[in-house]
């Protein structure tokens, strides 16, 4: 849970940033906040976030 919601908050500043800086407009936003939604209700959905937290479990065991 502690993952996921890092991660919608990333991803919520990445789009804003995006809007702002890079020329994205709300249009732009509003498809990519839907996208996920949709796709967070797909079959897709429990592949992508074993893949994520396999992701999250290979960089923390990383020593810096």
């Amino acid at each position: 849970m502690v993952v996921s919601f890092s991660a919608v908050v990333l991803f919520g500043v990445i789009v804003f940033l995006l809007m702002k800086k890079a020329g994205l407009n709300v249009a732009h936003g509003i498809v990519c906040i839907l996208f996920g939604f949709f796709l967070a209700s797909s079959s897709a959905a429990p592949s992508i976030k074993e893949g994520v937290q396999g992701a999250v479990e290979l960089i923390a065991k990383i020593d810096f």
